[in-house]
């Protein structure tokens, strides 16, 4: 029996469960219901509860709650997609019912269950049921009741929990329509209860994850390392799946170019790479080009160093090592720009409409919180509107307000065209409240398609998906699978005809050559002669066009 949660308890629950979520990331992965290649839930959840993991392996604290608050610290900043930020809400509410505890009792741990549900709950604008959200709230009733009921065992609360989490889990299928088209329960609701499982199994000593290393006298010491001599910044390491026809050499060949420290190892199946660069997002956008990337681990080694020096005289000294101070520009401007975008084209494309900053990500590259926090700081600006330009992003936007002394503006653009046309609508003169209805104004009135291909077999909404198909979704609706551009255009012309278009933006992506982008103008410009049609060499991944409409 197990009556309470030290700190050093709690920290071992977090190796636990992020060790789970790593083993189960492509099983949360294959049940998202589209089977577009995106930033995954599995993916999300997995790296977000990594950098709690992370975190924690640095220091653990001795109390409860200084562990659960250095944990949604890390989970905060390190929270990608909206299932991440999700995450980082459950234990900022745990974290926060914790506050001051030097252990926690089974009580007060179904009581910080609750508090996590409360948090997330406020935070999501309109909750879905048959979603991670229902899946916590159930099994954080139940620990509620067993508390009530009397039980003392930490195990039994989070055993009875468990269980109603696995029950409800069964039944999100029914719960949500798309769910039920789709035959699959909800992805974020599953990495919950791999969570659950994995701290419980923590407790009751059947899961094993690697704790954090006691010093010894022969650990290495970092001190007499000059930050100087590291030549790049991110140690960045990815697996890539080898679906595409492309000699693995090309890719040594361009990333000898950005970078150091290069170790390839390839095989028939995958590419694996480590290697040190200051440009980690042009290596993973580079590596899409070989296939969908299946694992990838970015790290700053200027920040690791750090904490590593700070951590050896915080021991010399026997006083805790102070908060990293962020980089906050000065304010040089009333309003500033921030955007989110993958590919070089598109990168400069934002810059030229006036993005004072650009966070590499999109679709496959979710990036977390911190990412777009940093960005944010470093634009010399008052009010710093931010363009996510993907739904999965908007919520790790939103969550930089609070983080930072700058006022923050997040413009909900669910694609990349919409945060092109409503940054190139910008009106110089006008104050931030008038700059953000003009954009979501502006965003609204874009209408996007997207062409990229399907990465498994599946069956969505009557359709037979096969992989390695062209896919095209209009304003996020699959319109279709096809093995042949031809008759997808086709398609999406009839498609376009209800939205009348007066100007058509054709973005093309890294793997559309220049003359087949003329080709898909042309096919676009029979059919809407009247129209103003523009093409754009986006150079984005994932994406072989992004078409808006407007």
């Amino acid at each position: 029996m197990r009556k309470t949660i030290s700190g050093q308890t709690f920290a071992e629950m977090i190796f636990c469960a992020s060790a789970a979520l790593d083993e189960h990331r492509q099983q949360l992965n294959d049940l998202n219901v589209f089977p577009v290649p995106d930033g995954d839930t599995g993916t999300n959840m997995s790296m977000t509860m990594a950098s709690a993991a992370a975190s924690l392996r640095e220091s653990v604290p001795a109390t409860a709650g200084d562990a659960a608050n250095k944990a949604a610290t890390a989970l905060l900043r390190g929270a990608r997609g909206n299932s991440g930020v999700i995450l980082s809400l459950l234990f900022r509410g745990i974290a926060k019912s914790l506050k001051g505890k030097a252990e926690c009792t089974a009580a007060e741990w179904a009581k910080a269950m609750n508090e996590g549900v409360d948090a997330a709950y406020k935070a999501v604008m309109k909750p879905a049921e048959g979603t991670v959200l229902t899946v916590s709230r159930r099994a954080s009733e139940t620990a509620a009741a067993l508390a009530k009921g009397g039980v003392a065992d930490v195990e039994e609360i989070l055993a009875g929990a468990l269980e109603t989490a696995e029950e409800t889990l069964a039944q999100t299928v029914e719960m949500n329509p798309v769910l039920k088209k789709a035959g699959v329960v909800d992805a974020g609701g599953q990495g919950y209860v791999v969570i659950l499982r994995a701290m419980l199994e923590c407790l009751q000593g059947t899961f094993k994850a690697d704790a954090p290393a006691a010093a010894t006298k022969d650990a290495a010491e970092f001190s007499g390392i000059s930050d100087e001599e590291i030549t790049f910044t991110y140690c960045t390491e990815f697996i890539v799946a080898r679906e595409f026809e492309r000699s693995p050499e090309l890719l040594r060949a361009f990333l000898n170019g950005i970078g150091d420290s290069l170790v390839l190892v390839e095989d028939d199946e995958i590419i694996k790479v480590h290697v040190h660069t200051d440009a980690p997002g042009r290596a993973l956008t580079e590596a899409l080009r070989y296939g969908p990337l299946q694992t990838v681990k970015i790290e700053n080694m200027r920040n690791q160093h750090t904490h590593l020096v700070d951590a050896e005289t915080a021991a010399a000294e026997s006083a805790p090592e102070p908060p990293a101070e962020p980089e906050i520009a000065p304010p040089e401007k009333e309003i500033g720009f921030v955007a989110v975008c993958a590919g070089k084209g598109m990168q400069e494309l934002f810059l030229s409409l006036g993005a004072d900053r650009v966070v590499t990500g999109g679709q496959t590259m979710n990036p977390s919180t911190e990412d777009i926090l940093n960005e944010v700081n470093r634009t010399p600006a008052k009010t710093v509107f931010v363009f996510p330009n993907n739904k999965n992003i908007i919520m790790a936007a939103e969550q930089c307000a609070p983080l930072t002394e700058k006022e923050v503006r997040v413009v909900p653009t669910i694609t990349v065209p919409q945060g092109v046309s409503a940054l190139a609508y910008m009106e110089p003169d006008q104050t931030a409240d008038e700059l953000d209805a003009a954009f979501r104004e502006t965003a609204q009135h874009v209408h996007t398609a997207l062409v990229t291909y399907a990465a498994r077999d599946s069956e969505y909404d009557g359709q037979i998906i096969r992989a390695g198909e062209h896919l095209v979704l209009l304003d996020g609706k699959l319109l279709g699978s096809y093995p042949d551009v031809d008759p997808l255009f086709a398609d999406l012309n009839r498609a376009f005809e209800a939205l009348e278009p007066e100007f058509l933006t054709i973005y093309y992506g890294a793997d559309v050559t220049a003359e087949d982008a003329e080709d898909a103008k042309a096919c676009l410009g029979e059919h809407f002669p009247d129209a103003d049609i523009s093409v754009v060499a986006g150079g984005q991944p994932v994406y072989y066009y992004m078409i808006s409409a407007e």
